[in-house]
């Protein structure tokens, strides 16, 4: 709607129509492919394609944003259709487009960008690394039946069925990542993966070569939309499927936030992030209901749409729209594409998804992070990419609390920290004259429950009861639950010690937490003081009595 509000211009609309249709024709092998490594049949990647990426684009946050099926969700689809079947799959992913629409409204779209970058890097090359290996049956032609889902049942098996490779097989992968990897030199603007498909399609049918095909596999490929359908949910197997779900809406959020991100920088613009969850959500409402598979944004083609002069969400309607043409045209002849040229394309995806140089670069970053970096990446190929989502952004939470509280401290300036004072303080104590029967307590850094009990510690480490306790908060800017229960137990211990509580500096986020709670009137109105001189003079006005 801003987009029509400002205007399209002719020149603008022609340049959306082409970078729609070069993205369309590069999106139609991704598709498939992504499907066919998901453990769905190839066509369901085209029809979230369609419904997913017209969505995104109608609706998205961003003007050039490309929605549909992606490297990220391969690991976590295939497991939910492995152990729960396709039902479980559109189950799952119509309640993570839930979550999504509900983070959109909740505006939790900028917090989602807070997600840890090392966790990021550990799961998305985890992926990497499981998609390249769910694609050595394909790349080098075994004989197998099915693929486990486990990532060391995976090698184990590929290892029984070694005897049964098919050099014919490797020859087209290999000769399938040569041209993705160079064809960008050569500087054209039709798309690789569509040469690829292409030559290798012709190749295998024109010489016969002994190689399996998707119609092989997966017998005919329809040309035709499904009827939308509602798939059958059970209650007690939607509980099963809530991690999973959870994990889906997470990992949608994140990748199309992050694709939004980059595309802005491209582009110069700035994208809504709420209004993109919401987007997000609603293509993942809907993708289910035409036997598609979950989607979010995704960076390659979002990029491609970019830098082929796509600028608004035109672009993206017209991908859409030619995918459908060309499923609805030309469907019957993707059985014909052979599945070794369609692994070499997920190899290369895998490669560039990897992030394996930032991965490497982050072995340089403080100890904490590598631990959240390794622990994602060994969680997402061992055991499981939920589980490894969950404990990775638990881990670092976790860490970045101990970080911060590390940052806060507490203690007596009239006594151990008085020293440590820094000379040029306007406020420092040590430029004051405390009377005897008053101490004076600072806290630096956020009062929260991390710094709580280092706030306690230090309360105990008082050698006479004071006349009066100052607790200077010049330095707190924030303070939660625990920070103010911290507070209450020292306004007890005071009162049974017969001292007299003073709070001196209080910033406006404490100030109003205190007023809320009843703490302030507690602790009187007449003992709190904007600054130090005040609180001072009101300790010896307290002592003469």
């Amino acid at each position: 709607m801003t987009c029509l509000r400002e205007g399209i211009s002719a020149r603008q609309l022609a340049q959306d129509v082409l970078a729609g249709v070069i993205v369309g024709i590069v999106a139609l092998p991704l598709a498939i492919a992504f499907a066919i490594a998901s453990g769905v049949k190839p066509e369901q990647g085209l029809y979230t394609a369609i419904a997913a990426g017209f969505l995104v684009s109608v609706l998205g946050g961003s003007r050039v944003q490309i929605g549909g099926p992606t490297g990220a969700f391969v690991v976590i689809v295939y497991g939910v259709v492995q152990k729960y079947g396709y039902d479980g799959l559109a189950v799952a992913t119509i309640m993570a487009g839930v979550m999504l629409v509900a983070m959109g409204f909740a505006r939790l779209g900028a917090v989602i960008k807070f997600v840890p970058y090392p966790v990021t890097v550990g799961f998305t090359t985890g992926i990497a690394l499981i998609i390249a290996l769910s694609q050595v049956r394909d790349f080098f032609g075994l004989s197998m039946q099915d693929v486990p889902a486990d990532a060391f049942e995976k090698l184990s098996a590929y290892l029984e069925h070694a005897a049964s490779w098919n050099p014919t097989a490797t020859l087209i992968a290999l000769a399938t990542v040569f041209v993705l990897v160079y064809w960008p030199r050569v500087g054209s603007r039709i798309p690789g993966p569509l040469i690829v498909i292409v030559a290798a399609t012709a190749l295998v049918a024109l010489l016969d070569l002994p190689v399996e095909t998707i119609g092989d596999r997966f017998g005919h490929v329809p040309n035709t939309l499904p009827w939308p359908r509602l798939p059958s949910i059970d209650l007690a197997r939607a509980r099963e499927l809530l991690p999973s779900a959870f994990a889906i809406a997470m990992l949608g959020a994140i990748e199309s936030l992050l694709s939004a991100v980059v595309a802005d920088g491209m582009i110069g613009g700035r994208h809504r992030s709420n209004m993109e969850l919401v987007a997000q959500g609603v293509a993942n409402l809907v993708s289910p209901l035409f036997l598609g598979i979950p989607a979010t944004g995704a960076l390659a083609r979002t990029a491609t749409n970019v830098k082929n002069g796509g600028r608004t969400p035109i672009a993206g309607i017209v991908h859409a729209l030619t995918l459908l043409v060309i499923v609805l045209a030309f469907g019957g002849l993707a059985e014909r594409i052979p599945i070794c040229a369609l692994a070499g394309i997920l190899v290369v995806v895998a490669y560039n998804m990897s992030e394996w140089r930032m991965f490497v670069r982050l072995f340089r970053s403080p100890r904490s992070d590598v631990l959240v970096l390794l622990t994602t990446f060994t969680l997402t190929v061992a055991i499981d990419l939920v589980v490894a989502l969950q404990v990775g952004i638990v881990l670092a939470s976790f860490l970045f609390m101990r970080r911060v509280a590390s940052l806060s401290q507490a203690g007596f300036i009239t006594g151990m920290l008085r020293e440590g004072e820094d000379p040029t303080d306007s406020g420092a104590i040590a430029r004051r004259d405390v009377p005897d029967g008053v101490e004076v307590f600072e806290v630096y850094g956020s009062f929260f429950f991390g710094a709580a009990t280092k706030f306690r510690d230090a309360i105990r480490g008082v050698e006479r009861r004071p006349l009066v306790l100052i607790v200077r908060l010049r330095e707190v800017l924030a303070i939660d639950a625990t920070g103010l229960r911290a507070l209450e137990d020292l306004l007890d211990k005071t009162r049974r010690d017969g001292t007299t509580l003073i709070l001196s500096g209080i910033h406006a986020q404490p100030l109003v937490v205190l007023e809320r709670s009843g703490l302030l009137d507690a602790i009187g109105h007449d003992n709190v003081f904007a600054h130090i001189d005040a609180a001072l003079d009101r300790a010896r006005e307290l002592i003469a009595r």
